[in-house]
């Protein structure tokens, strides 16, 4: 599955850590989901779409 994770925090100005916190998930697990070798579950999913205000297929797409 590809996202949009990495373009989203940089225009942010976040860390991978920022993001891992406001997640409260492991920076591991971002940079996992970022490099497309983890898909998060659906609740991960749903809270990252809400960090971000977005609807969780703004950010996911199917490759």
């Amino acid at each position: 599955m590809k996202n949009r994770l990495k373009v989203l925090r940089a225009e942010r100005d976040w860390s991978q850590q920022d993001l891992a916190t406001a997640l409260e998930v492991s920076r591991q697990s971002v940079n996992a989901i970022e490099t497309g070798r983890y898909d998060p579950s659906l609740p991960l999913a749903f809270r990252i779409a809400d960090v971000f205000g977005l609807a969780i297929e703004e950010i996911f797409q199917r490759d």
